[in-house]
């Protein structure tokens, strides 16, 4: 006996759509806040969304690029106080 519907394509496309919104949304947030944390994971979720097919493709790319964007914050704020975390 099942209790759910089968997964089809549309629900598997509609999650990945959700995972470039969220790569993009959390990456945009990391370059405010939490870039250790929030960078790598706009990251897994780009990658992630791209390898099920998307069809916010531009979403995804965006929430790559901006994930290694946190990350090369991160990295520019640490080279110029020798530390892991940044203040203002």
């Amino acid at each position: 006996m099942q209790l759910t519907a089968p997964a089809t394509r549309r629900t598997g496309t509609r999650d990945a759509d959700g995972m470039a919104v969220a790569s993009f949304v959390l990456g945009l947030l990391g370059l405010l806040v939490l870039n250790v944390f929030l960078g790598p994971i706009a990251i897994a979720l780009a990658g992630a969304a791209l390898w099920r097919g998307t069809t916010r493709r531009g979403r995804a790319y965006l929430g790559l690029a901006l994930g290694v964007a946190d990350l090369v914050v991160l990295l520019a704020f640490m080279q110029a106080d020798s530390t892991v975390s940044w203040s203002f």
